[in-house]
């Protein structure tokens, strides 16, 4: 072990989400010191709170899974769908892929204060309230200018930096490692509320589409004791003209769907409405001298799958063992064993994304008969199974949903590939 008086901590994580306590936990589980930079105190308001299924073997790798089954948190085990009065369902436990077939719908403020406490108790130091404001990068020793909240500024050195500051994306936009997203830009509007929800199944996420615009569609997350997360997305334009302000545009929008108007009738703000655009994101990179990027600092899709959180503990659960490698010596392959087949899975979520958007999914998920073998792949990559090089659906994602699309119904798309077996 390097001495603490060479280095502040061997390895520094930005950001005590969920893929930084992850990265935190995993790391003083193999004996390294960790020290967590986290910019906000917790408990902290976030969104991204329908976990995937995959999420539970990361977390469980992590040794994080014990704090969160404590949290008595709401059961999930699938997706709801409704559009134009049709409604439809696709349940996790009904999948291709081996593995978690249930997870939880999860307030993130307890969620995350949970994992990092549970990180803390493995021995990880967590910092609150303080930001990085400068990093030099360095293949030994890389560098953090560290600034609290008294105003106090330190330079800390450590042989590792991992990336978990999530939307703050501090290294990417220091390093100017930001490239376009590849998607459009798009907003979402949404809130906590209480209400009867006891029309729903309380173990499915129900996704909502707008009647007159297909690329519009709402979330209703259940959680426990009555409580909700109510959202809608769209393109910035229709959100904005929706209304003078983010209330009245989530309203507005809310009463244009009819079974998210019945269902939220009577229920009661919980907070502010709040809106967040433009923000996916991509980088050029996500590694480099001294540094790696974990989740949403690297990469961020869209949130109609609720891939993020999986993506987040995905790359944790992917660079810890190597940053454990390489502090002991050895040369890791960054490129091969982290980044190739990080993007891959993403890859995957991002072909879903785009047919969603585009039609060619909810002409899937809609039809009122799909091959079942076929929809067992879909719902292992909903269900976060994203890289199962197994599952047609990931090995080749945007072919097979071409072609299922068109048997499905839905207009040619713009790859033109015509109508055939799917195989």
């Amino acid at each position: 072990m390097t001495s603490q008086r060479a280095f502040d901590s061997d390895v520094i994580v930005i950001g005590a989400g969920p893929a930084g306590a992850a990265a935190a936990s995993r790391l003083v589980r193999e004996g390294l010191s960790v020290r967590v930079i986290e910019r906000a105190h917790f408990p902290r308001f976030s969104i991204g709170e329908s976990l995937l299924p995959q999420c539970m073997a990361h977390l469980d790798s992590a040794g994080l899974l014990p704090a969160v089954e404590a949290g008595g948190y709401q059961p999930k085990n699938g997706a709801a769908f409704t559009r134009r009065g049709v409604d439809t369902a696709i349940d996790f436990r009904d999948k291709f892929s081996p593995g978690w077939a249930s997870t939880y719908q999860v307030e993130r403020a307890d969620f995350d204060q949970r994992l990092i406490e549970a990180a803390q108790g493995y021995g990880a130091t967590v910092e609150f309230g303080t930001q990085v404001s400068r990093f030099v990068a360095d293949a030994k020793r890389p560098q953090l200018e560290v600034l609290d909240e008294a105003g106090t500024t330190r330079i800390l050195t450590t042989r590792f930096v991992l990336d978990a500051s999530g939307y703050g994306r501090v290294l990417a936009r220091q390093l100017g490692l930001e490239r376009d997203a590849r998607l459009e830009s798009r907003m979402a509007l949404f809130t906590h509320v209480s209400g009867d929800f006891s029309a729903l199944d309380r173990e499915k996420i129900l996704i909502g589409v707008h009647p007159d615009n297909a690329a519009t569609w709402y979330w209703l997350i259940p959680f426990r004791q009555g409580r909700a997360s109510v959202g809608v997305v769209g393109d910035i334009t229709t959100l904005e003209a929706a209304g003078p302000d983010p209330a009245g545009r989530w309203r507005a929008l809310i009463d244009a769907e009819p079974r998210f108007a019945a269902l939220l009738a009577g229920a009661e703000p919980l907070r502010p409405v709040n809106a967040l655009k433009g923000y996916s994101a991509d980088v050029e990179r996500l590694h480099g001298p001294g540094y790696a990027l974990l989740g949403n600092a690297g990469e961020f899709l869209d949130p109609v799958f609720s891939s993020g959180v999986t993506i987040a503990l995905r790359s944790a659960d992917m660079a810890a063992p190597l940053v454990v490698r390489q502090l002991a010596g050895e040369t890791p392959d960054w490129d091969a064993e982290f980044e190739h087949p990080l993007r891959a899975g993403v890859a995957t979520f991002r072909a879903f994304v785009e047919a969603w958007y585009d039609g060619r999914l909810q002409s899937i998920i809609f039809h009122p008969d799909p091959p079942a073998d076929l929809r067992r792949m879909i719902s292992a990559v909903l269900a976060g199974y994203a890289w199962d090089q197994n599952n047609p659906f990931v090995s080749r994602a945007r072919r097979r949903l071409d072609v299922l699309a068109e048997l499905c119904g839905h207009a040619a798309t713009s790859s033109g590939h015509s109508p055939a077996t799917v195989r």
